[in-house]
């Protein structure tokens, strides 16, 4: 049995909880992962300026995937790899998240741009990602920037029908992906949380048998493809831990520690 040499977790609805905190537990976990030789990194829908809070308490030190995996930063924030969206494929996402009545946000490297002053989800974005949006009246002048669109919604209904328009519309020049019940994601097309894995395991030379990986939506099956144990969170959908290795308990119930664990134990730790 290959050791695991390499854990690679989503962040949102795995390594943090509904209410995005991470735990003593959580933190004391990774620290014990990389005190037995094993690396750690994370890979998130999130933009790059929002993961800046978990480097210095899971102390990371390899480069880390931002925009699902489309952009990979350094631990200062240095972009090693950075993609954005063919501004066709943006402009026409726009128009598709207007036609469905979902509220649309714009991020670059650096900067959140949104069109709505009332939108329903500013508040828990910007608590999330620990960063204020720039209201602007057109997002035109940002469309070649963009490293991601989302759309948010509170009806999940709704957002799966925008889902399945906007796949067709964009085609293979975007992937369109929810990334949460309430937001759907579109990124650059190419990259996703495996391509991501794949780099890393390029970087460290190391198998991909020898990557455990951690996640609880759709856009994380991309990952779990790419490495040698898989592990589903509780709270993910039967789908998607049906296409997992192994299932942990929920992001409510420290199924993240649970899940470093499962990596310690097939380790022999």
């Amino acid at each position: 049995m290959t050791r695991i040499a390499l854990v690679v977790s989503d962040v949102d609805g795995t390594l943090l909880t509904k209410d995005k905190v991470l735990t003593d537990k959580a933190a004391r976990a990774v620290r014990q992962l990389e005190d037995s030789g094993v690396a750690f990194t994370v890979v998130s829908s999130r933009p790059t300026i929002g993961m800046r809070f978990l480097i210095e308490p899971l102390r990371i030190t390899m480069p880390f995937g931002s925009f699902n995996g489309s952009s990979i930063t350094d631990p200062q924030l240095k972009p090693i790899e950075q993609h954005v969206l063919p501004a066709s494929a943006a402009q026409r996402s726009l128009e598709i998240l207007k036609q469905f009545g979902v509220d649309a946000w714009l991020f670059t490297n650096d900067q959140w741009f949104a069109d709505n002053a009332d939108g329903e989800y500013n508040p828990w974005e910007k608590r999330t990602i620990k960063a204020d949006p720039v209201f602007v009246e057109d997002f035109a002048p940002y469309l070649a920037m963009a490293c991601k669109l989302v759309g948010s919604s509170s009806d999940p209904v709704l957002l799966k029908r925008c889902e399945a328009a906007m796949q067709q519309a964009v085609g293979t020049q975007a992937t369109v992906a929810c990334s949460q019940t309430y937001y759907l994601d579109v990124t650059p097309p190419g990259h996703d949380k495996g391509t991501f894995v794949e780099a890393m395991v390029k970087r460290l030379g190391i198998a991909v048998d020898a990557v455990a990986t951690i996640g609880d939506m759709a856009n994380d099956v991309a990952m779990f493809k790419k490495s040698g144990i898989s592990i589903a969170m509780g709270n993910a959908t039967d789908e998607i831990k049906r296409q997992a290795t192994n299932v942990t308990t929920s992001n409510q119930d420290e199924g993240f520690a649970g899940a470093i664990e499962m990596v310690m134990k097939r380790n022999g730790a």
